[in-house]
């Protein structure tokens, strides 16, 4: 008995078995998929992309999902991606889900999802101290600054920040970010895997692949709803299935995508040698006529009528065949839609009222089910059983959904026949929606819930049926909340002005449509930064959200550089919210990179007052006093912040860097050893505890710790110069050289790597070439007294003493408490007589 349970079929391979028994038509099109396995990779007739399109209705999903089927006969392993993603990490993530349930688990591939997931999050508190870095961008930057801040969702698309930034501002921003999240995450591939993350997933993907082929003869990758996914999937699949960047894919991976519209021909046109475009249109007359017979439904006069009444639409061809009309009159007034013809034929009260209201949500399982349909608990099962078996019905594992087609016409139907009704029955779902948004926020504040995915889809959800039961009351809400989608990251902001633009067309509500395609717009062309200002130019949004939207705009400026405008973003949140300590902080820290520290204690100062526990104000201002060289000032508050959250990694290094800073260099140590045990792969705390064993006569362990910065982080300017130093005055002068060219190569206007360099040239005895980079440093920084003193040194050491006593005389000018400044005017004075 048990064996008979086990090996016995599912309700839902039933189901879909018998669906399959019933498809008629595309013959043609199934037959050259089918074909194409029995060509190998290597024949000229093989296809490796296969593109279905054509308008909503014609069965795009019924195809593809059952050339799923005919791969699978041919032992091939299958995923399935549609507009449940809203990124390639999440289409990376449902074909890793997909195939591992057939028995191939990607654990290298999942481990990276986790890892990504994870370091999304903290990459917003980490941005929340970055320090200001002198130099500007770095010479490969430009190229990249787009790529490089899209994954925290910056850059949507080409061109994002036309109008907004200059592309200098755009690749400074680069640079700040990485460096800024190199030095607090935890390794060079976590800081990867949030600024380009499929640079990181892809590459693990394709390996994944290859090894799955090995044991399978085919896969093939199914991408639905193309015209909703292919903004961010087209670029990306071109690029891993006819470029190598990534690596290459297994030649037995077969991708099918299906979509309303054509390939675009300007990126796919060169290779249409192997692909193969699959264009839908209507049934033919011989495949309606096929599919009605096959339910028995063959009375001329009935097919005729099915056949004008439906334009040959599959999706309603399905839905009348199902019913088996026997004459004409039982389908009714031909200007009727077919599916008020089923609505008609089915007598069952329950199961009309059922498939009827069911429409209403967006996407539907048994708990919404149950909240959407009146029944007793008994009935509910066998009730949803039998609405998922409806050839409208889209069967996705834990969810179904309404065929576009069909929906539409139900809830254009609803709405017009009793709009009382259709908003009591949006208020009934919105109500169960947020029970259940209530439940899972308990104890949770604002930054943790939008973190959950699982909370984002029943706040979107709520607000979907709370648009559509009362556009005007529920638009500011949601509007508000746009605010808070775009605080969290692109891909939920895309989300949110698509359930807008969802809420408006099905509630027929103008206003919605028109913020939903707005907001939509600005996201595709300038991001969050341009969907905010179009925001905060229409919305009317009272003076609390107005400063919030103000906020998290200039947070988003700020990441990338414009801290200008950033700035007048948090002084507008500043003016119209007193009271909102989030306005201040990061006015301060906006200050802080302007390198008006006063300022932005000032800020923090009344940050404070608001929220006098906030851990990462204390230590932030902790570190402002640092570079303001208030030790006692700067130990005060990043003790409280270590007390508040002792975890801390950036407190416990920057407290490490007082202590230096006042020659504790025991106490240092100490401090920045904590930094590291909590965060080994912190560059920042690495290099400051490279000092404190330059200062306890221990060049081995300086060397070691900054071995490991440079490992951590080849291109920071500050830890390449750092182990030149080190190199240089270890007396390995040639291989300093190395660090100092690699950084000049990427930021030809560091000026400490000028200076160093131009001091390991001197002790190359390379004097000429020594001045030449000494000058260079100064010409950035003309009040670099260490500078000064190189090149009095090295006109010394020429005989130039004149030279050698002006820029002596001018080292002590600018610092005239800096001894070593003074011995060095003292040796040039004794040498010049």
């Amino acid at each position: 008995m048990a064996d008979m349970v086990r090996t016995r079929l599912s309700m839902q391979e039933l189901i879909a078995q018998r669906r399959r028994a019933g498809f008629v038509g595309r013959g043609a099109e199934r037959a050259a998929f089918r074909t194409n396995f029995d060509l190998p990779p290597e024949d000229e007739r093989h296809r490796f992309l296969f593109h279905v399109h054509g308008n909503a209705g014609v069965g795009k999903t019924f195809l593809i999902r059952e050339l799923e089927q005919v791969a699978r006969e041919q032992g091939a392993l299958t995923a399935y991606v549609d507009e449940s993603v809203g990124s390639v990490p999440e289409a990376v993530a449902a074909i890793s889900r997909q195939l591992g349930s057939q028995g191939r688990r990607f654990k290298d591939l999942e481990r990276l999802l986790a890892a990504h997931r994870e370091r999304r999050h903290e990459a917003e508190a980490a941005v929340a101290t970055l320090e200001a870095e002198p130099e500007g961008p770095s010479a490969g930057s430009m190229a990249v600054a787009r790529a490089g801040l899209a994954g925290l969702g910056m850059v949507p698309g080409v061109g994002a920040f036309a109008g907004v930034l200059d592309p200098a501002q755009l690749a400074q921003g680069a640079d700040r970010l990485r460096a800024g999240l190199s030095a607090r995450l935890r390794s060079r591939e976590d800081v990867q895997l949030v600024l380009e993350p499929e640079l990181v997933l892809t590459p693990v993907l394709l390996n994944e692949l290859a090894d799955a082929a090995a044991t399978a003869p085919w896969i093939v990758l199914f991408f639905d709803t193309y015209e909703r996914t292919g903004p961010f999937l087209d670029g990306w699949l071109h690029e891993v299935m006819t470029g190598d960047r990534h690596g290459t894919l297994p030649a037995t991976v077969v991708v099918v995508t299906a979509g309303q519209r054509p390939f675009d021909t300007a990126r796919w046109g060169a290779f249409a040698d192997f692909m193969t475009d699959v264009p839908l249109g209507p049934f033919t007359e011989a495949e309606a006529r096929g599919l009605l017979a096959g339910k028995g439904v063959v009375s001329e006069p009935v097919v005729e009528e099915v056949l004008r009444l439906t334009g040959g639409l599959p999706v309603l061809v399905s839905t009348l065949a199902e019913q088996r009309p026997a004459g004409p009159d039982d389908i009714g007034d031909p200007s009727a839609t077919a599916v008020e013809r089923f609505l008609k034929w089915e007598q069952d009260p329950v199961r009309r009222s059922a498939a009827l209201t069911c429409a209403l949500p967006r996407h539907l399982d048994l708990d919404v089910f149950r909240a959407a349909v009146d029944c007793p608990d008994g009935e509910a099962d066998a009730l949803f059983a039998w609405l998922r078996a409806l050839p409208f019905v889209t069967d996705r594992g834990d969810r179904i959904r309404y065929h576009d087609l069909v929906r539409d016409t139900m809830l254009r139907m609803q709405r017009g026949r009793s709009p009382r009704g259709w908003a009591g029955h949006h208020t009934r779902l919105a109500r169960a929606f947020g029970q259940w948004r209530a439940e899972s926020e308990a104890g949770r504040g604002d930054r943790e819930r939008w973190a959950d995915e699982r909370w984002r889809e029943l706040r979107l959800a709520e607000s979907y049926h709370l648009l559509c039961a009362q556009a005007s009351a529920a638009l500011p809400v949601v509007l508000r909340d746009f605010v808070d989608a775009c605080d969290t990251d692109d891909v939920t902001a895309v989300r949110w002005a698509r359930t807008l633009l969802d809420a408006g067309r099905d509630g027929d509500a103008e206003t919605v449509s028109r913020w939903g395609a707005d907001l939509s717009q600005a996201l595709s062309e300038g991001g969050t930064i341009a969907a905010l200002a179009r925001l905060l130019s229409r919305a009317g949004l009272d003076e609390p959200a107005q400063a919030r939207a103000r906020v998290v705009r200039g947070s988003a400026l700020r990441r990338v550089g414009a801290l200008e405008e950033a700035l007048r973003e948090y002084d507008r949140a500043v003016a119209l919210d007193a009271g909102f300590a989030r306005a201040y902080r990061g006015r301060s820290y906006v200050r802080g990179e302007l390198g008006d520290y006063e300022a932005a204690v000032d800020d923090l100062d009344r940050a404070l007052e608001l929220e006098p526990d906030s851990a990462s104000a204390h230590s932030v201002r902790g570190e402002y006093h640092r570079a303001l060289n208030r030790a006692d000032e700067a130990l005060r508050d990043l003790n409280r912040g270590i007390e508040l959250d002792p975890a801390h990694h950036f407190a416990w290094a920057s407290r490490g860097a007082v202590h230096l800073s006042r020659g504790e260099l025991d106490a240092a140590r100490v401090d920045l050893d904590r930094s590291l045990d909590l965060n080994p792969d912190y560059t920042w705390a690495l290099v400051r505890r490279a000092r404190v064993w330059r200062g306890l006569g221990d060049p081995t362990r300086q060397l070691a710790d900054l071995d490991r910065a440079v490992t951590l982080q080849p291109d920071w300017p500050w830890s390449r110069c750092e182990r030149g130093d080190a190199l240089r005055n270890a007396g390995r002068v040639e291989e300093s050289l190395h660090d100092y060219d690699h950084v000049l190569a990427l930021h030809p206007d560091y000026a400490s790597a000028h200076a160093s360099r131009g001091a390991a040239l001197a002790a190359l005895g390379r004097h000429e070439e020594a001045l030449t980079a000494l000058d260079r440093a100064l010409d950035l920084n003309p009040a670099y007294t260490w500078a000064l003193c190189r090149r009095a040194e090295t006109h010394l050491a020429r005989g130039a003493f004149d030279l050698a006593l002006a820029d002596a005389e001018q080292a002590c000018a600018l610092n005239p408490d800096d001894e070593r400044a003074r011995a060095v005017r003292d040796r040039v004075r004794g040498a010049a007589g």
